[in-house]
């Protein structure tokens, strides 16, 4: 399964931390940024996608992310 997230994260930098924190957080998942999209995608893949745990991590540090349709 994989889901897919709008996020307002810009920079590399950013994007890094956040990854170090999802792998952390969920280490059977793939997880990765593609900033070159214009919603700044976020894709996390793995058997079951923790869709609210996800938008909670991601906002907590400061960060916009909302699930795509």
């Amino acid at each position: 399964m994989v889901e897919v997230f709008k996020t307002n994260v810009t920079e590399h930098l950013h994007a890094a931390t956040l990854l170090a924190l999802l792998s952390q957080h969920l280490p059977a998942h793939q997880v990765n940024f593609d900033l070159a999209d214009c919603d700044n995608i976020l894709r996390v893949k793995g058997s079951s996608v923790p869709v609210t745990q996800i938008i909670e991590l991601v906002s907590s540090n400061g960060f916009e992310c909302t699930l795509l349709e």
